[in-house]
Formats: C-alpha cells, structure tokens, sequence
C-alpha cells in the first residue's frame, strides 16, 4: 500500500498536473483539494476570497486538508498558501509524504500568464507578487517537505520519476 502523497509547492509549480499522472502511474485516487472547496461551496476559490476574504478561504482549506489527509492512499494536491498554517502543515507531516514542487518565479509566470482564475495574482504586478510569495513560502515549503523536486523544464512524465525513486516507491 501506498501512503498518501500529499504535493505542495507555489502556482504554476504543476501539483494539479503531475498529481493526476502521478496517481494514474500509482493506481491511487487523485484530489485537488481547491476543487473540493469549490464543489462543497459552489463558489469559485476567486468568488470564496472575494466575499470570504482569504481569512475566510483558509479556514475552508484548513477543515478539508484535514478531512482528506485521512484518506489512505491518495494523491493529494494542495493550494499554495496551503502551508500557512501551522495545523495543515502538522497533519500532512504525520498522515503523508509531503513532497515540495520547486518552480522559479520565472516557471511561475510562464506558467499562470493566461490564467486569470488565481486572485492573488489580480495585480499589475504578478512578477513582484510572485517574488514576495515565494520570499515568504519557500521556507515554509522545504521545511514542511519530506522531499523537494526542481520542475523547471520538466514535464509531468520527469517529475513524477523524480517522486517516484525519491520516495522509494514501486509503480503499479
């Protein structure tokens, strides 16, 4: 039996991406846990910060990473801010194997530049508001990983051998 495998890492980084292959390769259930916001409320994560604030968001994500990291066996992908809080960094510590996608802010804008569904990049300045993103969370992210995989220039297929021989897993 696998355990979970729970990915966090900036926007842009490939969680959702390399998540669902690497379930696929795996034979276990993937999970977006900002999907599961979505689909419980009914509200899109942009509309949840709009009218909840990200206060408001947060706590949602709080209550479902800690609903899902108590499945066996899935493939978990978090949103970026997901390491923010100290009790869903405890929980994906204990109950999975938290693995960090590390993408420059370079790979981030390449990545997020049609993508207007993410609110905190509805600014003028993404560039900036991904270096002050990252100042902040690259920390948090390497201290929080039992294992970091560099995807700048990777496509899914490389990082998830990467997750794979890191972890010492086995394919299906």
């Amino acid at each position: 039996m696998h355990p979970t495998i729970i990915l966090v890492g900036p926007m842009g980084a490939g969680k959702s991406t390399s998540g669902r292959f690497l379930a696929r390769t795996l034979g276990l259930t993937f999970i977006d846990s900002d999907k599961v916001i979505e689909e419980r409320t009914g509200a899109s994560i942009p509309l949840i910060f709009e009218l909840e604030g990200e206060a408001g968001f947060r706590q949602r994500e709080r209550a479902v990473i800690d609903e899902l990291t108590r499945l066996p066996g899935i493939v978990l992908a978090t949103g970026g801010g997901a390491i923010l809080a100290p009790e869903n960094r405890e929980v994906m510590r204990s109950r999975g194997k938290v693995v960090y996608l590390h993408a420059s802010v370079e790979h981030q804008l390449e990545r997020t530049a049609h993508d207007r569904h993410r609110p905190l990049l509805q600014t003028p300045d993404r560039r900036g508001r991904l270096e002050e993103l990252m100042r902040i969370r690259e920390p948090i992210y390497r201290q929080t990983a039992h294992l970091v995989v560099e995807t700048d220039g990777l496509g899914p297929r490389r990082v998830v051998q990467r997750i794979i021989r890191g972890l010492g897993l086995k394919r299906r």
